[in-house]
């Protein structure tokens, strides 16, 4: 009992330095994300930017990790939302927009995007999110990089609203030389800070940094330590219990004077903005799994991350995720349970509450800087390693398309363009890839039906007759032509097609056509289309064999034959060959020992002194010969009916076991155990009514002694038909390397 108590309360103190550390990540980026937001409608309102950002890192603290199903894992207001809400404040500002209206659309948008998470996390898309390509995300992360780092520069600078990142560039005259030097001591604090200490956070020390340069500068500048119409710093938040309220009432008291038509403009914006905080959410959950050897539940957790953003509209905050970085300083800082993540909002809150009037005074500059290293850290460099090969070139230019649509046009076009790609690089995959995967000569695979020797000699002089095409992955529109082309030469030649379809993926109705079409150049000639192992199952969840049969593929003609395994396809093929079929086998009579091959080169007399020495047995069907681990001390030859011999499995049971061979009239069996006085390694059944010839041990020892001329026989006709079998085995398995 005292030891789990203990063991709680260690949680309790992991979580609780673990989410006050992640506040000191979170805080500072959130409020740079919402001033750079609300900085976009004008100056005025860069304070109301700080207010959101704070609002949001609360409100999605408190609610997502409480709701969500990911230990540890850390949601507050990301660079994704900054960069796709900043553009659309730019965007109806550019349109003449009010002031007022942009604030209520932000609110609404938040909302909406919230809301189609919840939804995402309902269908169960969020397991579909995490497989959206490589190339598609880092172009997504790259492009809001950039983008931050655009915003961010005329703030870095100092320059009026409005203006663009390389006018700004290029127009020195603009620059507020302190605001770039508060940048400057920023960003500079921000990238050493890891190399000298990780005990504080690198964003915590930039900001410090920032705010006390900009007090130095004051110190030589008294007009710096007004805050009124200062334009350096956010400026006044309000920061009271009751100013928040009113945040918060106030907003939605004018949500009414949005219209319809605006509401429903968001839609395309909003669900652009849900993905891609979902994707930012999942990456890093995925990320944790990897570090605290867990699992996640995707859409559990987009339905805590709807739910937050729901909650953080509601309150005037931003928008958010769950963050990288800040979710790794949880956890180095001991963060145990999702009490950690409730900690950081709870201290948020806190912070607003006891440090508004110390926001106040934070440089816009110094938050300019921590974001241009934030955005320079989503920049993916190392995708400029896919330029070393040509195999990777192409995804390289997916990268760059979908960064320079992001960056030139939208975050909204860039998710079109990067699906739409994504399809053409799958596409291209399928068609570099062959769906054949082996193809084989008649004469080089038979089935496990072991055969007489005077039968093998006619199936490989009837070898020709035969091709088996081993398929694999996609049977689609793409590679219609590659089957075609290595089916077209077998057409005219061959009276049996074997399609081994145990490794297809997917099959599509373009592909079904041209199958009917060779079906039918086949009938012709009389020829056979064979199919083995039609899955039940694909993948996709498509039955193949009753694809086939609902459009009409393997119906409406004999010349189809399906079968259940490629064994079975091969074994009809050599018995049509041959001239055999069950009905056939069923009516023929037992043989006596001189029409056996086993014994075709010895004399009549030798042949009564060896009928003596065996045993006649009958077997029903169904009825086992030997087990697995039976000894080795009898030899059997098959006067009438099959036998099959099966590998058991380590399954068990009475139906397990793995088909090996099957032995039919004429054929000896058990050979090699009784030779090497071993024990059974398989089990051998009757497939029908069946009798054999049995030489036991005793017999053999006896023959050896009164016979040896006739064992000595006996022993190398065994060895020759065992040598015989191991030549066509060999031989099948050198056409399976090729």
């Amino acid at each position: 009992m005292e030891l789990a108590i203990k063991f709680k309360n260690d949680k309790l103190v992991g979580d609780f330095w673990g989410g006050l550390a992640a506040m000191l990540v979170a805080l500072p980026s959130a409020i740079a994300f919402g001033v750079t937001i609300y900085a976009a409608i004008g100056p005025a309102y860069a304070g109301l930017g700080a207010l959101a950002g704070i609002l949001g890192a609360t409100a999605l603290g408190l609610v997502a990790p409480a709701l969500g199903g990911t230990n540890r894992l850390i949601t507050a207001p990301c660079a994704p939302a900054a960069a796709v809400l900043s553009a659309f404040a730019i965007e109806l500002v550019q349109h003449g927009v009010a002031a007022p209206s942009i604030v209520l659309m932000l609110t609404a948008l938040g909302l909406v995007s919230g809301l189609v998470q919840l939804l995402l996390g309902f269908m169960g898309i969020g397991s579909l999110i995490k497989y959206i390509p490589f190339p598609v995300v880092s172009g997504y992360l790259t492009g809001v990089g950039l983008i931050i780092i655009g915003s961010q520069i005329p703030k870095f600078l100092g320059v009026p609203g409005g203006t663009s990142w390389w006018r700004a560039l290029i127009s020195p005259e603009l620059w507020q030389w302190q605001s770039a030097v508060i940048g400057a001591v920023t960003a500079g604090v921000m990238v050493c800070a890891p190399l000298l200490t990780r005990a504080i956070p690198a964003a915590i020390l930039g900001l410090l940094a920032g705010v006390l340069a900009y007090f130095g500068l004051a110190s030589m500048d008294e007009s710096l330590l007004v805050i009124e119409g200062n334009k350096l710093i956010i400026g006044p938040l309000g920061g009271t219990a009751s100013s928040m309220f009113e945040a918060i009432t106030g907003r939605w008291q004018e949500i009414g004077e949005l219209k319809l038509s605006q509401i429903g403009s968001l839609l395309g914006t909003a669900f652009t903005l849900a993905v891609l905080l979902s994707i930012d959410t999942l990456k890093t959950a995925v990320v944790l799994d990897a570090l605290t050897r867990s699992r996640h539940d995707s859409n559990r957790e987009l339905i805590a991350q709807g739910l937050g953003n729901v909650a953080s509209a509601c309150a005037g905050g931003m928008p958010g995720a769950g963050q990288m970085g800040a979710t790794l300083v949880n956890l180095a800082s001991g963060g145990q349970t999702r009490v950690s993540g409730v900690v950081e909002g709870v201290m948020s809150l806190v912070a607003f509450l006891a440090l508004g009037a110390f926001i106040a005074w934070i440089p816009v500059g110094a938050l300019a800087g921590i974001l241009i290293i934030v955005g320079v850290r989503m920049i993916d460099r190392h995708s400029l390693h896919l330029l070393e090969s040509p195999w990777t070139m192409m995804d390289f230019i997916v990268i760059v398309a979908v960064v320079a649509v992001a960056v030139g046009y939208s975050l909204i076009a860039a998710s079109g363009v990067g699906i739409a790609l994504a399809m053409f690089l799958f596409i291209r995959e399928q068609l570099s890839s062959t769906v054949i995967r082996r193809k084989v000569d008649g004469g080089s695979r038979f089935s496990k039906r072991v055969r007489l020797r005077q039968d093998m000699e006619l199936l490989e002089k009837q070898a020709g007759q035969t091709i088996i095409l081993e398929l694999q992955g996609g049977l689609f529109f793409g590679t219609k032509d590659q089957l075609y082309t290595a089916l077209e030469p077998e057409l005219g030649k061959r009276r049996y097609i074997l399609l081994d379809m145990r490794r297809v993926q997917s099959v599509d109705v373009t592909a079904v056509h041209l199958l009917s079409q060779i079906r039918d150049s086949l009938i012709e000639r009389d020829a056979f289309l064979i199919f083995s192992s039609l899955s039940h199952a694909l993948p996709n969840g498509r039955n193949i064999a009753e694809f086939f049969d609902q459009m009409e593929l393997t119906t409406m003609t004999e010349h189809v034959k399906v079968f259940p395994e490629l064994d079975d396809a091969v074994e009809w093929v050599e018995d049509q060959i041959l001239g055999q079929s069950p009905t056939q086998q069923s009516d023929v009579e037992a043989l006596d020992l001189d029409d056996l091959e086993l014994f075709s080169d010895h004399k009549e007399e030798t042949l009564i002194d060896l009928e003596a020495c065996l045993e006649k047995r009958s077997l029903a069907k169904d009825e086992k010969v030997y087990s697995f681990g039976d000894p080795g001390n009898e030899l059997y030859v098959i006067r009438k009916g099959a036998v099959r011999i099966t590998l058991p499995s380590s399954g068990g049971g009475e139906s397990a076991g793995h088909h090996a061979l099957t032995y039919g009239r004429g054929d000896f069996f058990g050979g090699m155990a009784f030779l090497s006085q071993m024990t059974r390694f398989n089990d051998a059944t009757a497939l029908e009514d069946t009798e054999l010839y049995v030489l036991q041990r005793e017999q053999f020892e006896k023959l050896k002694e009164e016979h040896k001329r006739l064992a000595f026989h006996l022993v190398e006709a065994v060895a020759k038909v065992l040598a015989l079998r191991l030549r066509y085995s060999d031989k099948e398995l050198m056409a399976m390397q090729e």
